[in-house]
């Protein structure tokens, strides 16, 4: 296992209620069966609200993106890309994306 998907692993872990999972055959986890967190290319992937402060802080940094699992070109609009070059910033995107997905 990397140090990425170490790290991803133990970020998911430590947020309550959250559930090991899969998205697009992707590890995720989940809180009331809604994917919040994604890991995709030694990176990991969050869920963010679209207008959010946490949303245009995720995208200012430099190399992160939305996320496209396709990569057609067909990006998700809510979930951010962001690279382990921020990995020190991980948590605090898992709990901003924690605390969206238990509000929708």
């Amino acid at each position: 296992m990397t140090q990425e998907e170490t790290l991803f692993i133990s970020i998911g872990e430590s947020i309550e209620g959250a559930v090991k999972g899969q998205l697009f055959g992707k590890p995720c986890f989940k809180l009331n069966k809604k994917a919040f967190v994604c890991f995709f290319q030694e990176e990991m992937v969050f869920k963010l609200q679209g207008k959010g402060e946490a949303h245009g802080d995720a995208l200012s940094l430099d190399a992160s993106q939305l996320f496209d699992p396709s990569g057609k070109g067909r990006a998700m609009k809510e979930w951010v890309q962001v690279p382990f070059e921020y990995s020190d910033s991980w948590e605090k995107f898992a709990k901003e994306a924690a605390a969206y997905v238990g509000t929708l």
